[in-house]
């Protein structure tokens, strides 16, 4: 009886120190966890040319939830957007079906000492670091993207995605801008746009998890109207983020 009685003890602390060892460890990822998960959103509009462009009216997505809702959204609100062109108004529009931002200005030229036909730039940018994880595995359900999405396709990874750390997916898809200026007929415009959503956290070391998102457009001459736009998607580069994170969406 006293040999049951010591194995069954036994036995009870055994499972006791495994129950409060379990406890710590989890209470101790979910600290760590809290006190050092943070999200960076990088967002940036560029248009290129090589020519004059006037009386300049662009629509063009910006980053959202399904529901609409994006630090992104919040600083163009507030008009705290770094790099914007001095001459360029922008206004946030909900169309329905996405949220754009209202481009507008007079002209866009090129800086002073430009060399004839050489590409120049305009760009302006929106970094943001919130405490709101993203999931950066499934962001066009639950996360930022440029929307509406359509046509949304699997697509083989470049090789040199391949090589980065996680599980990365790679996709293409199309959504619209609007577009109208007025310039040469020889004139070569393009306009990109840019996200890129980073979970950061550290337990036992540095993590992260990862997705990217980016417009491109190219033009030729006078445009005034709406036009498809070709966008790529990158998801699952780095770590799954781990389960007890308090993901958005």
């Amino acid at each position: 009886m006293d040999k049951v009685i010591k194995i069954t003890l036994g036995l009870f602390i055994i499972i006791m120190i495994a129950f409060v060892s379990f406890y710590g460890y989890n209470a101790y990822v979910s600290q760590k966890f809290a006190t050092t998960s943070s999200t960076t959103t990088s967002y940036s509009f560029t248009i290129l040319t090589d020519s004059v462009l006037t009386n300049v009216t662009i629509f063009i997505p910006v980053p959202a939830d399904p529901g609409g809702n994006s630090p992104v959204i919040a600083r163009i609100s507030r008009q705290d957007i770094s790099g914007l062109p001095a001459g360029w108004q922008t206004t946030l529009f909900d169309s329905g079906k996405g949220t754009m931002v209202k481009i507008t200005t007079p002209s866009i030229n090129p800086p002073a000492g430009s060399v004839p036909g050489a590409r120049y730039e305009n760009t302006f940018t929106i970094n943001t670091t919130t405490k709101a994880l993203e999931d950066t595995r499934s962001p066009v359900d639950n996360s930022m993207m440029f929307r509406p999405i359509q046509n949304l396709k699997s697509v083989q990874c470049p090789a040199e995605i391949s090589t980065l750390t996680g599980s990365p997916e790679c996709y293409e898809y199309l959504t619209t801008v609007y577009a109208s200026y007025d310039t040469s007929p020889d004139t070569t415009v393009i306009i990109k746009s840019s996200l890129d959503v980073k979970n950061e956290w550290t337990i036992f070391s540095p993590e992260y998890s990862e997705y990217r998102t980016d417009l491109f457009l190219l033009m030729f001459g006078n445009n005034h109207g709406w036009i498809p736009i070709r966008g790529s998607l990158i998801t699952g580069l780095g770590k799954p983020t781990p389960t007890s994170a308090p993901i958005q969406g």
